[in-house]
């Protein structure tokens, strides 16, 4: 079994929010952790059973959205709070969301990605106990040291929100 702090979350991560299709695919090896990237022009059809490593297949869309919705929702300024709310509407949620927050915003920015960061970890650490890949208690000792961050100003920790 893999241990979580031994293993390349960021990549895990990349692998987890990739939304380029089924042309590209994460793979990891169970035993040594080791990630790899492939791609259908390469190995239009790779048999898994055969080396023994483990598809990693994107999240949907909407558990990256409801990150920017909880973001929307926890900042203490009302104003950017309520401007970024309307951006995250209808289709393009992402690129206005990311472009209020650049040209409007950009002092939320580190809060941001700190928030958004720490999601994605959580995320691939619950995907690895999910595949069994690292040991429930194992992933469970380390979520526990990783809580949302504080987005009010307040001190308090918030928790994901379940998709």
């Amino acid at each position: 079994m893999l241990r979580v702090v031994d293993l390349d979350l960021d990549e895990i991560v990349t692998a987890l929010q990739s939304q380029d299709g089924y042309e590209q695919f994460w793979l990891i090896d169970p035993v040594t952790g080791e990630i790899t990237f492939g791609s259908s022009d390469l190995d239009p059809d790779p048999d898994l059973d055969d080396c023994d490593l483990v598809r990693i297949d994107p999240l949907p869309s909407r558990v990256w959205y409801r990150d920017m919705a909880d973001f929307v929702d926890g900042i203490a300024d009302e104003r950017a709070g309520d401007r970024l709310a309307r951006a995250i509407q209808g289709r393009g949620a992402f690129r206005r969301f990311r472009d209020e927050l650049h040209d409007e915003y950009p002092h939320l920015l580190q809060m941001w990605h700190g928030f958004s960061g720490r999601r994605a970890v959580r995320r691939a650490v619950e995907w690895l106990a999910d595949n069994s890949l690292v040991d429930v208690a194992d992933a469970d000792r380390f979520l526990a040291d990783l809580p949302d961050l504080d987005l009010s100003g307040t001190g308090r920790t918030a928790r994901p929100t379940e998709v």
